[in-house]
């Protein structure tokens, strides 16, 4: 359909956040804190996971 920018949105910049966030390797290059036994780095992926999905979900009710 012509004219329709839903493409367009700014929303859409928000999803290099969850692409951006884990390949910033200063933030898991540890094996300190642990939490509940894993290492950092483990439940930090998990944390990844969430910023995804969280970001996701914002960026989809933003636009449709």
């Amino acid at each position: 359909m012509p004219g329709n920018n839903r493409d367009r949105s700014p929303w859409y910049w928000l999803l290099l956040v969850p692409i951006a966030v884990p390949l910033m390797t200063f933030l898991f290059n540890a094996a300190e804190p642990t939490l509940l036994g894993f290492p950092l780095f483990y439940w930090l992926q998990l944390a990844f996971i969430i910023l995804g999905v969280a970001t996701t979900t914002l960026v989809y009710r933003m636009t449709r």
